[in-house]
């Protein structure tokens, strides 16, 4: 702006002395113009006396630089010429000051030169004795001045240039360097220029607006950011280039990235070719579903396509933890495959013995020992059907109303429930501790107990050994049962608490075991919001340590 108000001052002031140059040059010309046709006419009168009286000796003695005078005689033909041989000279009688003094008594004529670029002027007087004396004089035009004026008017032009810049670079600063520092925060408290009011005022109620929304638009934005940072889902938001517009605190410790990847391309942080491809197939049909493994967890990535009035606006990315639900699908798809093959097995043992009976195929002798096989059958069936049972109970979550129970006392019981199993086994059952209080379900303590007490005697050596210790540890019980039999290897220790899971399928079958019993032990234990622990060395025995809190848990 100040450039532009100095280049039009300057412009302004160029013109306007441009202009008053040409107009005084013009006034100075016709004023001095006429100041020398005055002084013409004038010598020309006093040369007609001198030559009235002198004749051509006046005339051979007078000394003229500037004025030509020429004597013509009444006919026009020269008589004298101050610059030229009058012999020489053509008649004059045609020349209009001439015939116009010899008709009038005076005359005057000017006549012009384009190649000299001058104005002469004619002056003539016709004498007593008929003859004219002229006088001349040669005049440069207005062009020829300006001409010959060129270097002091460039000078005056510049320096008058200079001159009008430092007022106009003076005027402009004068004029924007209030406009400069308006208060544009505070339009309202500027005093600068009256004419600016208006618009002041107009400023400041659209300041006022732009607050307004500026605030309501925080407010959304901070409660946006609120909403989406406290959810668990990852959600991002991308343009219509793929860049990254919003990304939510979950979304971040997905990807492994943090707030300052805002604005930058979604590839910069994660560059898997099944979203990207999904993010495509979002662009194109306007929905599309992958899902991926990110750090020993799977989720599900729903991608949906934003637009408006039919153009895209860009792309929203929700990230779903479905870690628990595909777990959760696989064992039940694992338990049913499971649940009908152990079912499978004991059915088939009974049909076979009662097939070979009902057809006459077993002899008398060996009667005994088919009954005593389907019995055994049955029984591993009602068994098993007993543990699918409690199973069925323990995921449904349904409370159950507790009470005080003694760990040690049910402990006690559960031993001596399994004295003969452990005597058959050759295997010693041992309970220590003290008297444990603790509020809880009964029954779900009992079931712990002797699960964990059964797999330590079906899974222990012969001469071996079972102890079981109750005791207080901070404000949990703990239970904890060891054995000496044969351990768990390493590589299935995480997993022995899977439902129908068999370190040794074939030792399993031979004691009786229906893969149930540790899973229905973890679920007890989980509900009765308690803790689990493992330890087993192979060869060595394995100690299960179970904490049970002594306070009821809150929901």
């Amino acid at each position: 702006m100040t450039k532009k108000i100095f280049q039009s001052i300057l412009l302004v002031a160029g013109c306007v002395l441009l202009a008053s140059l040409l107009i005084i040059m013009g006034f100075l010309y016709d004023y001095f113009g006429g100041v020398e046709e005055n002084q013409l006419r004038d010598e020309l009168n006093l040369a007609a006396a001198a030559v009235e009286d002198g004749g051509t000796d006046y005339l051979s003695r007078l000394t003229a630089d500037r004025c030509r005078l020429t004597w013509i005689a009444a006919d026009g033909s020269v008589l004298y010429d101050t610059r030229t041989d009058a012999e020489s000279l053509e008649n004059h009688a045609s020349r209009a000051e001439v015939s116009q003094a010899l008709t009038t008594g005076t005359g005057e004529s000017t006549r012009y030169s384009s190649t000299l670029m001058e104005k002469t002027m004619y002056y003539a007087q016709r004498l007593d004795d008929g003859t004219v004396l002229r006088i001349s004089i040669s005049r440069a035009t207005v062009g020829m001045i300006a001409v010959g004026m060129i270097q002091p008017l460039l000078i005056v032009l510049i320096v008058a240039l200079i001159l009008s810049g430092l007022l106009a670079r003076r005027l402009s600063r004068r004029i924007v360097d209030p406009l400069n520092s308006l208060d544009l925060e505070h339009p309202l408290d500027n005093d600068a220029y009256e004419e600016l009011s208006p618009l002041l005022k107009r400023i400041h109620r659209q300041h006022v607006e732009i607050q307004t929304q500026l605030r309501e638009l925080r407010e959304k934005t901070d409660e946006f950011t609120q909403i989406t940072g406290s959810m668990r889902e990852g959600l991002i938001l991308l343009d219509e280039h793929g860049s990254i517009l919003s990304i939510n605190a979950a979304a971040q410790m997905l990807f492994g990235a943090d707030a300052q990847c805002v604005g930058r391309d979604f590839l910069t942080v994660e560059r898997s070719h099944e979203i990207s491809a999904a993010i495509q197939a979002a662009v194109t049909d306007g929905h599309s579903e992958v899902r991926a493994e990110r750090a020993g967890r799977v989720y599900q990535f729903d991608i949906s396509r934003i637009t408006s009035n039919g153009k895209l606006l860009g792309t929203v990315i929700l990230a779903f933890d479905i870690t628990e639900q595909e777990f959760a699908e696989r064992n039940r798809r694992e338990f049913t495959a499971n649940v009908s093959h152990e079912l499978k097995t004991p059915l088939q043992g009974i049909i076979g013995s009662a097939e070979l009976i009902e057809n006459g195929m077993v002899r008398p002798d060996d009667l005994p020992r088919f009954v005593g096989h389907i019995h055994a059958e049955a029984a591993r069936l009602v068994t098993l059907i007993d543990d699918i049972i409690r199973l069925s109970q323990l995921d449904e979550g349904d409370a159950m109303p507790t009470e005080p129970v003694d760990l040690l006392a049910v402990s006690q019981e559960a031993a001596e429930n399994l004295h003969d199993a452990a005597a058959a086994r050759d295997v010693t059952v041992s309970v220590t501790g003290q008297p444990s209080v603790i509020p809880g379900v009964r029954r779900l303590l009992y079931e712990v107990v002797y699960n964990l007490c059964d797999n330590a005697i079906k899974y222990n050596v012969p001469g071996g050994s079972v102890t079981v210790d109750v005791g207080l540890c901070g404000e949990s019980a703990v239970l904890t049962v060891s054995d000496t039999g044969i351990g768990i290897p390493p590589e299935h220790q995480a997993r022995v608490f899977e439902r129908f899971y068999r370190v040794d399928k074939s030792h399993s079958r031979q004691s009786g075991g229906t893969g149930l019993g540790l899973s229905i032990v973890k679920h007890a234990v989980g509900d009765l919001g308690g803790g689990l622990h493992l330890d087993s060395t192979p060869g060595q025995g394995t100690t299960i340590r179970v904490t049970v809190p002594l306070e009821p848990q809150e929901e």
